[in-house]
């Protein structure tokens, strides 16, 4: 596809959200693989005026959520206001509540975003860790996030997974030696995060992010 034919088909602005912390390049790419006009940046005033955020993440959870302090306000009131927010990896597991990553490293309870009340665990004892390579992906409710991906591969790296306290917020679930979501969402539908790299995920990953960007543009 050439470039000219990617910009006419573009149908949704997004904010990659520049908080320390994340692939954003990869992240960008991908998205305006998607069809998004695609915006990185560090100031919370420009969630007022976008269709979507990408909250996106490597690294620590008591970190990342640390670094999104300045933004947490912002966020709160774009997802109230019916903006949908995309989680990717750590963004995931930061729209949940707690942590145990922090506990491990004797640093307290940690409170992340709380958009998807619960917490996040680390895989058990007999587990490699980190979770690293492809893995499938088992839809398990209806999303628009996860329209045309079940039984595709996504390519996953991590240490800990989501443990919502509604298993309503489950969409997809992926196994490896446990069930783990691979793909949440909150009760509104609009805030959701996939604890896999779609932008790392070849065409599954583009599936995502295009069914993002449809999202975005229905908003």
């Amino acid at each position: 596809m050439e470039q000219g034919e990617r910009m006419r088909e573009r149908t949704a602005s997004v904010v990659v959200v520049d908080y320390g912390l994340g692939n954003l390049r990869s992240a960008v790419s991908g998205l305006e693989r998607a069809g998004a006009e695609v915006e990185i940046s560090d100031d919370p005033a420009t969630f007022e005026d976008t269709d979507g955020i990408v909250l996106p993440g490597v690294g620590a959870f008591r970190e990342g959520v640390e670094n999104a302090g300045p933004y947490r306000d912002a966020l709160v009131e774009a997802a109230e206001n019916g903006t949908p927010v995309f989680g990717i990896c750590l963004g995931m597991q930061m729209l949940l509540t707690t942590s145990e990553e922090a506990e491990r490293a004797g640093e307290g309870e940690v409170t992340g975003l709380d958009f998807v009340p619960g917490t996040n665990v680390r895989f058990g004892e007999g587990q490699k860790v980190p979770h690293m390579g492809w893995n499938e992906l088992s839809v398990e409710r209806d999303h628009p996030i996860a329209e045309g991906i079940d039984g595709e591969y996504a390519y996953f790296v991590h240490s800990y997974y989501a443990v919502p306290e509604d298993e309503s917020a489950i969409v997809a679930e992926t196994d490896y030696g446990t069930r783990f979501p691979s793909i949440v969402a909150s009760e509104s539908g609009t805030i959701f995060g996939t604890q896999f790299h779609p932008e790392k995920s070849g065409e599954t990953g583009l599936r995502i992010l295009k069914n993002f960007v449809d999202i975005c543009a229905k908003s």
